[in-house]
């Protein structure tokens, strides 16, 4: 039987402020930051970042496309992404010539690596396409790839869980 086991940090000391100030945060739906990067095509709104909580290691908010809207070609540098669809149809191009597409809908996750140049597309002609959006950084980054220019026939990949190959 394996063991799991593991040591816990200790409780950090009390913050000066105390832990009404410094501890659990809530933030309401209707108070998020739309002053953050955007990339054409697409509403990016912070909830979770350092500027407003003193997040570290992390970035999270919601993202809004337009009905039959794309955004443009982008990346996001050194951090990973994690998308949640609560509503609508995304269909995500990827590559460097965003060759490769997949689709998700409510419910579904998609996980976007450093580096890799993405395309989000609203697959529905009359519904918004809204998600949650996770970074592994405290600040938002979107670099825009204007000059990338997409094949019109990408290829469908269809995920493979390599841990549940069956």
């Amino acid at each position: 039987m394996a063991d799991h086991s593991h040591s816990h940090p200790a409780i950090p000391p009390t913050p000066e402020e105390g832990w009404k100030r410094e501890g659990v945060r809530v933030i309401p739906g209707d108070s998020l930051d739309h002053n953050t990067a955007q990339t054409p095509g697409m509403e990016r709104a912070a909830a979770i970042n350092f500027a407003r909580v003193g997040a570290q290691k992390l970035w999270a908010g919601t993202v809004h496309i337009h009905p039959d809207a794309k955004t443009g070609a982008h990346h996001h540098g050194h951090l990973e992404s994690v998308i949640y669809i609560l509503k609508g149809r995304a269909r995500m191009r990827w590559g460097e010539k965003l060759e490769f597409t997949a689709e998700a809908g409510p419910g579904d996750f998609i996980f976007v690596p450093p580096y890799v140049p993405h395309q989000e597309i609203n697959a529905s002609a009359d519904e918004k396409l809204e998600c949650v959006l996770m970074r592994s950084d405290s600040e938002a980054v979107a670099i825009n790839l204007p000059d990338l220019e997409p094949i019109e026939k990408p290829e469908n990949v269809k995920w493979i869980d390599p841990t549940h190959t069956h």
